[in-house]
């Protein structure tokens, strides 16, 4: 090899450097063709079976447990899950900007969203399995619809929320530059609005796709109106060997998970969260950044360059063609001028559809069960109730200082964060058939074992917001804390909390929400000829939507949505306010 000599050191030249470039850049760039192939080979060998007929027996009511399938199933899982967060994606980015962007909408959509995220899966699932299966006749994809959109029901929320949350918390200079430089609306949402709220929104990606693996066994082995339409998947074959009493085949189902989940973790989740980096506010590099092979292979492959020389000509036209949009105008939120009649008469309609709403309720509900069964669903809505307060508290306590810890130290986060992921995305319900053993052998209540299932569930909104939170914290405020030696409890006190407090906010909205969703399939829980039942609301949901009694499911459904929304107006709405008018860097 030809070397030359500076001050004694040795030092490679130019073109042999540049033949070592081009290698690793064919190195990388073969790895990357030859992991798109294996991608979309793997997405052409599973979708047919999402198109299949209809047999000549019906939809199947069940599925093999033959552990040679769990491969198939995990594929089949994983896709569901992905297109279910492609649609989750895009909702939140309407549905975020809507209610952030306008005063009105806001005063609708945003209860709306308290509504939505309380409505439990199942509710969903009854409604809407017969549209889907009438829109699809004859195909086993109006099944395969039914359960994607029931995981886009246990996605969505807690995204729109969080988008919403970094819209209206946007730095005041960082409005000011975007109105200086007159960009675009269609400009401002890419160049501003998204890269801003990049790094909690990834987070609570990948929380969604942990509730998305917890209502699994629900989306796929669907019981509605005394019917069972099983879809092959992880989450069915789970239900499947736990009615079999088979310990072993609920193991390699358990087994199979785990290397999903950690496939996932290094394919999209770290090569994501490392590249996320970029978006944080901050004047200083952070001393350590994260890394990730698979993101290293990547940059080094040349796709990047391929990429932007295929998408500058679609941007620009893009911006061209949004420009009839308009250009950022006034601060966001904050309208020079009102018109009252207006207001009126929009007030006067969102009074006048829930005056019909609470009509419809009562003409269909009420008269058909009576008050007493409303009376006796609020009484068990405010059992659940307890349990979801409870909960919430245990929660806090515990999870915040873990998460802010994890969030502020890279190497922490490092060893940590697949841990946390493998945890959040794996299905605790799979776990329930060994849980309602170790109920029964030690005679625990089921009354308070299943605060620990909902737990189980949806602690993880509250970590990974509280991790995205201190994981945004400018470098620069940490570095002046320590340059001020500030003792560590005044540091908690004076930065780090403040700093998690809007992130907390957004998680435990959305943990309360999931809590209620998840307390269906944790109030009732079944091994083999046992079922352990609390006295609740989401037992009772459980319970009339499994023998298809649509007045009760109704009733249940809508005394959920309200315990939900008044707990969010009374509590989390002022907290959400008092972390925007404080808590927030303007």
């Amino acid at each position: 090899m030809s070397l030359f000599t500076i001050g004694g050191r040795s030092l490679i030249r130019t073109d042999d450097r540049s033949q070592a470039s081009r290698g690793a850049k064919l190195l990388t760039g073969g790895a990357v063709a030859v992991g798109s192939v294996v991608l979309f080979g793997a997405i052409a060998y599973i979708l047919p079976g999402f198109s299949a007929p209809i047999g000549p027996s019906g939809i199947p009511s069940h599925i093999s447990t033959d552990p040679s399938n769990l491969p198939y199933y995990a594929l089949r899982s994983v896709f569901r899950m992905f297109i279910a967060l492609f649609f989750s994606l895009i909702f939140t980015f309407i549905y975020g900007l809507a209610a952030a962007r306008s005063r009105r909408l806001r005063t609708v959509l945003i209860p709306l969203l308290d509504i939505l995220q309380s409505v439990p899966v199942l509710g969903f699932l009854s409604a809407t399995i017969s549209i889907w299966l009438v829109l699809f006749p004859g195909s086993i994809l109006g099944v395969e619809a039914a359960a994607i959109f029931a995981i886009f029901t246990s996605q969505a929320w807690n995204m729109a929320f969080s988008f919403y949350t970094s819209l209206t918390s946007e730095p005041a200079e960082l409005d000011e530059a975007a109105r200086i430089l007159r960009l675009s609306k269609w400009e401002r949402f890419w160049k501003l609005d998204v890269p801003g709220s990049m790094i909690p929104l990834l987070w609570n990606c990948m929380m969604s796709v942990g509730g998305g693996w917890f209502f699994l066994t629900a989306s796929e082995m669907i019981s509605v109106n005394n019917r069972t339409l099983a879809l092959p998947g992880i989450g069915s074959y789970v239900e499947e060997a736990a009615s079999q009493r088979d310990i072993g085949k609920i193991g390699w189902a358990i087994l199979t998970m785990v290397i999903v989940v950690l496939l996932i973790d290094f394919l999209l989740w770290k090569p994501l969260t490392a590249w996320s980096e970029k978006f944080r506010v901050s004047q200083s590099v952070s001393t350590e950044p994260r890394k990730s092979l698979v993101l290293t292979v990547i940059r080094l492959s040349g796709i990047n360059d391929i990429l932007a020389h295929v998408g500058r000509p679609v941007a620009s036209f893009l911006d061209t063609i949004t420009r009839p949009l308009g250009k950022t105008g006034s601060r966001w939120g904050r309208p020079t001028s009102r018109s009252k009649a207006g207001d009126l008469v929009w007030y006067a309609c969102i009074a006048l559809v829930c005056l019909w709403g609470v009509w419809q309720i009562y003409d269909l509900v009420i008269s058909t069960v009576g008050m007493s069964e409303v009376g006796r669903t609020f009484l068990l809505g405010f059992y659940t109730f307890l349990r979801v307060t409870l909960l919430m508290v245990v929660c806090t306590l515990v999870w915040v200082p873990i998460g802010a810890l994890i969030g502020m130290n890279p190497k922490l986060s490092r060893i940590l964060q697949p841990v946390v992921q493998i945890f959040s995305s794996f299905p605790a319900n799979f776990v329930f058939p060994f849980v309602t053993l170790i109920f029964i052998a030690w005679h625990v209540d089921i009354n308070w074992g299943s605060i620990l299932l909902m737990a189980l569930g949806t602690q993880w909104y509250i970590v990974f917001n509280v991790i995205a939170g201190a994981s945004a914290i400018p470098d620069d405020l940490l570095e002046m804390s320590r340059s001020l030696r500030q003792p560590r409890w005044q540091r908690w006190k004076t930065l780090i909390l403040p700093a998690v407090f809007g992130s907390w906010c957004t998680g435990g909205i959305t943990a309360a929400g999931g809590a209620w969703n998840a307390s269906i399939v944790s109030e009732v829980v079944s091994y083999g000829d046992h079922t352990l039942t609390a006295r609740g609301l989401g037992a009772y949901i459980a319970e009339v939507t499994a023998r298809g009694d649509t007045p009760r499911i109704i009733l249940g459904v809508t005394v959920m949505s309200i315990f939900v929304v008044l707990v969010n107006w009374l509590f989390w709405m002022p907290m959400q306010n008092l972390a925007g008018r404080r808590y927030t860097l303007t």
